[in-house]
């Protein structure tokens, strides 16, 4: 089967790349591959009674499926290019943040309207995080909440799905280049296009790295994230969150210089565990209905680790902390702050006695015996810094889950087209280690449809 442009992945960067492919060019012939399933079929097993942990789905629906691993995400989409991603130095700054607020109003379009921009531009909390050597960085962040961002997904589905051919769980095994154009290989049928976009974010980084192994795309070794998430009782942080919702919190630690950064904030969310590639590893969502929101406010704190010679594999160092993780708790791990720092292991029975109600049900453990000390020693540090800020962060019944680690794709060697050295290739969002974010990702979607188009 023949088509003008098949595009690999169905999240954020493939779907946005397919809605502007339409809007410009309305008689392009679009497929789209998603090894996942599509978005009503996207259902996690785990309902708190019967299926209280991970079952190791063949496809985990977190992270797999139509909208990627931000269909049950938060639904924040951060406009700034102060993180999320390198895509500024590909495109420049001007036309990430353009592409950025364009993606923004598209979400608007489709059942976002109403939501809240944030902005941590000009606000008095700036001042107070640099008195105690901590920095804020600036955003607007736009928050559509964990339900009314899957409606903007269903709504995109709707209008694409006539105008598109999507094939889901039908995961792409390989694409070659042949006679100008390239073919795509499936479990069952191979597909023709001229032009290529892939789109197959974090959870396909393995994926990616075997693609740029058999086409020799040139990559760069990229970094990890790894640390904790943080739960504690919503008023703790209600003063940075009622005002900024997202707060962005740098800190360099006194003990090894490094940075200890808050990612993800939920406020009166929950702690959710997800799956990649068989490791359990933790997250958080947060809801706008507040019929579905909880007493609690939940975030990670991230310690980056990049590696160089002769150790390349970021990757694989994440994963076996995670897999010791897993080893030791059969899953997540969860922690008391105040048990940590005496040195001795959570128990059934001191959770029991703590004043915060876990939003996930883990294990109760020891976390030194997973993180490594220098990481583990940074985020106290942080913990404490964080106190300073919003007082109550270093209790004795705040909540550690662990762990949280961030897999990022290998840099893969694209131009200011965000195409590879294959022309016609192209390689976007989370999976090509250039964007880490639904806004960055969105926006490289863009950026690719209209360049194929002009």
């Amino acid at each position: 089967m023949n088509y003008d442009i098949i595009i690999v992945g169905a999240g954020p960067g493939g779907i946005f790349a397919a809605y502007e492919l339409i809007q410009r060019k309305p008689q392009l012939k679009v497929a789209i591959f998603e090894a996942g399933h599509a978005l009503n079929s996207r259902k996690c097993p785990i309902d708190g009674d019967k299926i209280k942990t991970c079952i190791s789905c063949k496809s985990c629906s977190i992270m797999s499926g139509f909208g990627g691993a931000g269909a049950f995400s938060d639904g924040k989409y951060n406009i700034t290019n102060d993180f999320g991603g390198t895509l500024y130095e590909y495109i420049g700054k001007n036309r990430a943040l353009e592409l950025m607020k364009y993606v923004d109003q598209i979400n608007l379009k489709f059942g976002g309207e109403g939501t809240k921009l944030y902005s941590t531009a000009g606000t008095r909390f700036k001042t107070e995080c640099i008195r105690h050597d901590l920095h804020l960085l600036d955003a607007s962040v736009r928050h559509l909440g964990t339900d009314i961002n899957y409606v903007v997904l269903e709504n995109m589905y709707a209008y694409l799905k006539d105008k598109v051919e999507f094939f889901f769980d039908t995961p792409v095994l390989s694409v070659l280049e042949e006679n100008g154009g390239y073919t795509v290989l499936c479990k069952d049928a191979a597909y023709k296009c001229s032009k290529c976009i892939i789109s197959v974010g974090r959870s396909g980084s393995k994926w990616m790295e075997g693609i740029c192994k058999e086409l020799d795309i040139p990559t760069n070794s990229n970094r990890v994230d790894i640390g904790v998430r943080v739960e504690l009782p919503a008023a703790v942080f209600a003063h940075l969150t009622d005002e900024l919702y997202e707060s962005k919190i740098v800190y360099r630690t006194e003990k090894y210089g490094d940075k200890v950064r808050t990612f993800c904030m939920n406020p009166k969310g929950a702690v959710v565990s997800e799956n990649t590639n068989g490791i359990i590893t933790v997250n958080g969502h947060s809801y706008e209905d507040p019929a579905k929101q909880t007493e609690n406010t939940n975030f990670a704190l991230l310690v980056s680790k990049h590696f160089s010679e002769p150790f390349k594999d970021s990757n694989g160092y994440g994963e076996s902390i995670a897999r010791l993780s897993n080893m030791l708790g059969g899953g997540v791990i969860v922690q008391r702050f105040g048990d940590l720092i005496r040195g001795r292991r959570s128990t059934p029975s001191r959770m029991e006695k703590a004043f915060i109600t876990p939003t996930l049900n883990a294990t109760p453990g020891d976390l030194s015996l997973v993180l490594p000390k220098r990481i583990l020693d940074g985020i106290i540090e942080m913990i404490y810094a964080l106190d300073k800020v919003a007082p109550g962060t270093a209790n004795e019944d705040t909540l550690l889950y662990g762990v949280e680690v961030k897999f990022y794709n290998m840099e893969v060697e694209v131009d200011e087209h965000l195409e590879s050295k294959h022309k016609g290739l192209y390689i976007i969002g989370d999976g090509s280690g250039i964007t880490h974010s639904l806004s960055h990702a969105s926006a490289s979607g863009v950026h690719v449809a209209r360049d194929i188009v002009h």
